[in-house]
């Protein structure tokens, strides 16, 4: 992409320059490391089980509603849409985008916490650190070595809270690559807009509520320029898909327009140098990041919290504490080889861990 006012390909963090793999491999004919990484990731026995893993609803509650391999297919889908507005490398967002989720647990968020709770005295639980245990010790895919040997850039993209990082080479720095900042946005705004989908579906979402958003209300002017009219009830859910990507666009939009101004004012040169910025360069503007908080309010208010999904959920993280607590009593009666011979290394928590955190909702049920 040649290099304009409005994109970045100097920024870019292009495969050539990737510092590598754990393990040293022969370059492939035809496909870069970051083509590479994508490839083994959507191949991975844990990216095929985020199909039976929870979103919002419990996988098995209705065909309509989002489970956490169409979430990630959707956000690397935002991702790659950015990246490529921006100039940057489209591989490698992607990549961190299907393997952002690797490692959540069933039941969701709700099933994270209790995890993270059972696991208290034993290091804690956080879905984005066990995505970088199962990309790096749990995929069980080559003779060679344990995980998928995945390129030093795609896991520092799932270091999403760590506040520094150590390179194979070079000295330690505070940021990520732009392509792991953009997705992390993109999965706010994927997680956040579909939600609203699967809450309108359920009947969950109260339409008056819903026209007190800002985003929402913006999302529905730019639809009414394309389609015309939205004057009742009826028109607007029969419509709603369509505003709902009328949502995604205007965020989508506003990141770029955002981010833009401040790459520009921010005057970095090179992807080293982003490294080493202060602050993000991917972000939306303070006045879109309030409207983004009235979203993420309105959907905790009016949608995680309610009953009918409270109530579900809680039921089945009590399924996974009561499994816990049989893996953790009868480890052998449960436990393949695999895990078992880990124990002495890792401590039985741990590995009972990583055991359910892999398993889908319909797991969960037949151990329940």
């Amino acid at each position: 992409m040649p290099c304009t006012a409005e994109n970045f390909p100097f920024l870019a963090q292009h495969a050539s320059q990737s510092l590598g793999r754990l393990l040293p491999e022969t370059p492939h004919a035809f496909r870069n490391c970051f083509q590479r990484d994508r490839d083994r990731i959507v191949h991975s026995t844990a990216f095929r089980r985020l199909d039976g893993k929870t979103q919002v609803f419990l996988n098995g509650q209705g065909d309509y509603y989002r489970t956490r391999l169409t979430h990630t297919i959707e956000v690397a889908s935002i991702s790659r849409t950015i990246a490529r507005a921006l100039g940057l490398n489209e591989d490698l967002s992607e990549a961190i985008a299907l393997a952002h989720d690797l490692g959540h647990p069933p039941s969701g968020h709700a099933g994270e916490r209790t995890l993270h709770e059972l696991m208290r005295n034993h290091g804690g639980f956080d879905h984005n650190e066990q995505s970088l245990r199962v990309v790096t010790l749990l995929e069980d895919s080559y003779p060679q070595h344990p995980g998928l040997n995945l390129s030093y850039e795609v896991l520092e993209g799932l270091r999403k809270h760590h506040t520094h990082f150590h390179p194979p080479v070079g000295e330690p720095y505070s940021k990520p690559s732009l392509e792991a900042q953009l997705v992390d946005i993109a999965d706010e705004i994927a997680y956040y807009s579909h939600d609203l989908d699967d809450g309108i579906e359920a009947g969950l979402l109260p339409l008056p509520e819903l026209e007190k958003l800002t985003l929402w209300r913006e999302a529905c002017e730019q639809a009414l320029e394309e389609i015309g009219s939205l004057v009742d009830k009826e028109t607007i859910l029969k419509n709603r898909k369509f505003i709902l990507r009328c949502l995604i666009n205007h965020q989508v939009e506003e990141l770029l327009s955002s981010s833009k101004a401040i790459i520009k004012a921010s005057h970095v040169h090179s992807a080293a140098e982003v490294k080493h910025f202060p602050q993000s360069l991917i972000r939306f503007s303070k006045e879109h990041q309030q409207k983004n908080k009235e979203l993420r309010h309105f959907l905790y208010q009016h949608f995680y919290r309610h009953p009918s999904v409270a109530t579900t959920n809680h039921e089945a993280c009590d399924r996974i504490s009561k499994i816990f607590s049989s893996f953790i009593t009868e480890p052998g009666r449960y436990l393949g080889a695999r895990f078992l011979k880990r124990i002495d290394q890792e401590g039985k928590h741990r590995v009972v861990c990583d055991y359910i955190a892999g398993m889908t909702d319909r797991y969960v049920r037949v151990y329940s």
